[in-house]
């Protein structure tokens, strides 16, 4: 008892020089910066009054370049509830016009079959042969290919209903996004989280993406239209109940499921709208109200990147999504290698027409001010001497007895029905070799599952990087990306400091090349652009790994974010938002009270007393 009240005392106010009070734009920690941490929705302070809060409290350094943003994003807030009514009114419409499209199509449909019926086009002997005699005096140049006759009665059809039913309803004007670029660690995706956190209550379906876990979710939504496109084909039973119970006879019925078969397939022509479709509103069950999509870290790391964000995004913005994004660079220069430039440039072009492009220019990297006004925390060790490795060892033991657990392994559910082993875990905490996380074929995905599994995550054995271990390297970056994002408190013991992490040894610094492509994270050997010129994804579900081919100005910056976000997630104000902001005590539904008893653990327990 003595050892825990000692460590229930070490509050993060104590860790923080009180001649040098941290104030600085590295928070991510916003999420209950006002007075009462249980104020109503509708009280809830907007991205300006958060930003200017936290600067009055002396968490954040003034900005002009964020309050700015700030305040267009305060803006775009303010327009946002009056969107959502707009577009209620709109969903409504436009179910009742595909009711009544859906209705009428069936009706001529119905018509068709009953012509079809009435002439005994399907039963008549003498009229089949007098249609086959007409069909082969036809000239030659004449035929219809095969699924023309289909082509040309389906879009006489859909003129038809144009007529009797009228045009899709227009949807309300959206309000314009915003697209943040700018440095490392100048402040973006704090913005983009204020605002995003602020349209709770407000926005019924509304979303925030990681790069990683986006390329993620549109590959399981495409492998999945892929197998149900499948699976409908070779089902015998797929006439549409509708159909069974008409009054005619199988020709007919046969003809009519025909027609209705070749209508999916046309909508399913393309698959990316169908996948932009589900992308926000699949676990809400209905479409009624606006969607908002916050993006982070925007790239155009391959081929497939750019194709199925032109895609989705083309698609969600012409139907009303608000966009707002960050990345390192302006849309415009996003595609630094020029692949598919066609695509490309339609993708920039909705980009500037649908969001307003700000900068945040300044060069500061806030997160590393942060870690220079705050007292040094216990949470990176390094080198890999017997000392700073007992010190490892003890706060593991440390951390685990005070958890209350046993000390188990466990498979744990990663995207595509894989699973990934845990070799220890106990009660929210994991512990990893570097080798087990970045030295084997895995990959964003799984390193999601762990992030959301586990608010503690300790990883020893952290090598210096060079070109000799890049596809490690690539991993690792994407492994701390993950880990931020998900905000979870992380142990290292590494090689050497967060600073000379990627510097490289003796057989060359690891981003010394003009440009150079990863290996792949999954699919054993197999380069992305293999797998993709061949068509196929793995038999267990699982696409292809995000590999890169990104220039070594673009791996220089994803260095720079890494070691960025590796010394925010040592400070004070990071570790105080683990038990709040992570993913595990969110899924507890535990009271603040108990939040803040296992807000403990984070602080840091001092070796002396251990």
């Amino acid at each position: 008892m003595r050892k825990l009240s000692s460590l229930i005392s070490l509050g993060f106010a104590h860790q923080t020089s009180k001649h040098n009070p941290c104030n600085c734009s590295a928070a991510r920690f916003y999420c209950i910066t006002s007075d009462s941490p249980h104020s109503s929705i509708s009280n809830r302070p907007g991205p300006l009054a958060q930003y200017r809060s936290l600067v009055k409290q002396g968490k954040l350094q003034h900005d002009p370049y964020q309050e700015e943003v700030a305040f267009k994003l305060e803006n775009l807030l303010g327009r946002m509830e009056q969107y959502e009514k707009d577009m209620e009114e709109y969903h409504e419409k436009l179910t009742k016009w595909e009711e009544k499209r859906e209705n009428e199509r069936r009706r001529l449909l119905m018509q068709e079959a009953e012509t079809k019926q009435e002439g005994g086009g399907m039963t008549s002997i003498s009229k089949q042969r007098n249609l086959f005699q007409r069909w082969m005096s036809r000239k030659k140049h004449e035929i219809v290919e095969p699924g023309v006759g289909k082509w040309v009665s389906y879009l006489n059809r859909e003129k038809k209903l144009d007529s009797l039913v009228g045009h899709r309803p227009t949807a309300p004007p959206a309000p314009g996004g915003l697209y943040l670029y700018g440095n490392v660690g100048s402040g973006k995706t704090m913005l983009m989280d204020m605002f995003y956190g602020a349209t709770e209550g407000i926005v019924k379906h509304r979303r925030r993406f990681h790069f990683h876990e986006a390329m993620l979710l549109i590959n399981e939504h495409m492998h999945k239209i892929w197998k149900d496109q499948v699976k409908n084909k070779s089902l015998q039973s797929s006439i549409s109940s509708w159909i069974t119970n008409l009054p005619f006879d199988t020709k007919i019925k046969e003809w009519l499921a025909a027609e209705e078969r070749y209508k999916q397939e046309v909508q399913m022509k393309n698959i990316l709208p169908a996948v932009a479709d589900k992308f926000l509103t699949e676990a809400h069950g209905n479409h009624a109200g606006a969607s908002l999509l916050c993006f982070d870290e925007i790239q155009t790391v391959d081929v497939f990147a750019i194709v199925a964000l032109s895609g989705i995004l083309s698609r969600l913005l012409s139907n009303g999504t608000i966009l707002v994004a960050t990345s390192n660079r302006a849309p415009r220069d996003l595609n630094q290698d020029g692949m598919q430039k066609e695509i490309f440039q339609k993708l920039v072009a909705k980009l500037d027409e649908q969001c307003d492009n700000c900068l945040i220019g300044s060069e500061i990297d806030y997160r590393r001010l942060t870690a220079k006004r705050s007292i040094d925390q216990v949470h990176y060790f390094w080198p890999l001497d017997s000392i700073k490795t007992k010190e490892f060892e003890i706060m593991w033991d440390k951390l685990t007895r005070l958890s209350g657990g046993i000390i188990t392994s466990k498979a744990i559910r990663v995207m595509f029905g894989r699973t990934l082993e845990v070799p220890l875990s106990c009660n929210g905490l994991a512990r990893f070799t570097f080798q087990y996380l970045c030295g084997r074929p895995v990959g964003a995905a799984d390193y999601i599952a762990v992030a959301k599994n586990y608010h503690t995550i300790f990883i020893s054995d952290i090598p210096t990087m060079s070109m000799r271990i890049r596809d490690k390297a690539r991993r690792f970056i994407t492994l701390i990306d993950e880990l931020y994002n998900h905000h979870c408190c992380l142990y290292c013991s590494a090689a050497s400091s967060i600073d000379d992490l990627f510097q490289g040894t003796e057989e060359g610094t690891l981003f010394d090349l003009e440009s150079f492509q990863f290996e792949t994270e999954t699919e054993g050997a197999k380069l992305r652009r293999d797998v993709l010129a061949e068509g196929t994804v793995s038999s267990g579900g699982t696409p292809t790994g995000i590999t890169s081919m990104l220039s070594g100005q673009e791996e220089m910056f994803a260095f720079h974010r890494a070691v960025s976000r590796l010394i925010e997630m040592q400070t004070p104000l990071y570790l105080e938002g683990v038990c709040h902001l992570h993913p595990y005590f969110q899924n507890q539904k535990e009271s603040f009270g108990t939040l803040n008893a296992k807000a403990t653990q984070f602080r840091e327990p001092s070796l002396e007393i251990i």
